[in-house]
């Protein structure tokens, strides 16, 4: 959707881009999107540097909405998944089409990368712990069923126990249905390059590491609570004695994945399934078919 990129991508891996950004027409994608329907695939992942961005180079304004109810009328397409969306300037007409059309997943990957004010003023992310807090309260208020999706950095320079302190603490109280923490690395040609990398790699490791813990409970605890219902399910693949496949609420290679038995039934790749969750562990649940 849009060309141009600061950073290595952890969905995709995907190697550094840069430039400007560069949105594809609306007309486009449709047609690419029909084309994908018609060769049987049922899942679009609109994927960007920032796709709240999109538009504004070609439209002169922020577009995503409209390119989603054009998207939505695609025949054969089932789910469109939203992956990095930043918070500062996000469009929040996008979330009254999630809303409202069942093909929008009640998904979105926002990549945070960290809370403490210095730290997020030295990324140069142009908001605040005060700001990107609101931001997440209004979402979940208007799509209370939204997963959300993030991203964090520890290790980054100038990162103090105090500021790490602030980042743990914010992650216990936001309670993300999805989160990924990595440590940073000192890359040529970036921003932060300049900068003293100053946090030892041992901290930087344990650091991680105790925010993955911290979020191994909170996803334990959330996935509890799905053990009993019945969720619509794609089937990505046979492994071992089970079929594996995700929930829209998950996003291939990164998030929860449903197990079913293979031993006992027989579920075709690329289809879709009514599940009943039956046991959850902290990133997985298992779960038996809804005849």
């Amino acid at each position: 959707i849009a060309e141009g990129c600061d950073r290595p991508c952890s969905f995709c891996a995907i190697p550094l881009m840069r430039g400007k950004h560069k949105s594809t027409p609306i007309e486009e994608l449709v047609t690419e999107a029909e084309k994908l329907a018609a060769n049987g695939v049922k899942e679009l992942i609109l994927i960007a540097q920032d796709l709240t961005y999109y538009g504004l180079d070609i439209y002169k304004k922020r577009n995503l909405a409209e390119l989603l109810e054009n998207l939505v009328k695609v025949d054969g397409i089932d789910w469109i998944r939203l992956h990095y969306a930043f918070p500062t300037g996000f469009p929040m007409d996008v979330l009254d089409i999630m809303k409202r059309e069942p093909k929008i997943c009640n998904y979105l990957d926002i990549p945070l990368q960290h809370i403490s004010d210095s730290i997020l003023k030295s990324m140069r992310r142009g908001t605040t712990k005060e700001k990107t807090t609101k931001l997440l309260k209004e979402f979940r208020a208007k799509v209370p069923e939204m997963t959300i999706r993030t991203t964090l950095i520890v290790g980054y320079p100038g990162e103090t126990q105090e500021d790490f302190e602030t980042l743990r603490d914010w992650v216990k109280d936001m309670r993300f249905e999805r989160l990924g923490c990595f440590t940073y690395s000192h890359e040529e040609n970036t921003h932060a390059y300049n900068l003293e990398d100053d946090v030892p790699e041992d901290v930087k490791m344990q650091r991680a590491n105790e925010i993955m813990e911290i979020q191994s409970q909170i996803s334990w605890e959330l996935n509890q609570q799905k053990i009993g219902q019945e969720f619509k399910v794609v089937i990505d693949r046979k492994e071992g004695n089970y079929f594996v496949g995700r929930t829209e609420f998950d996003s291939p290679d990164v998030d929860n994945e449903v197990r079913i038995d293979a031993t006992s039934t027989y579920l075709k790749t690329g289809e879709f399934a009514t599940i009943k969750v039956i046991e959850a562990e902290d990133f997985d649940l298992y779960g038996e078919v809804v005849l």
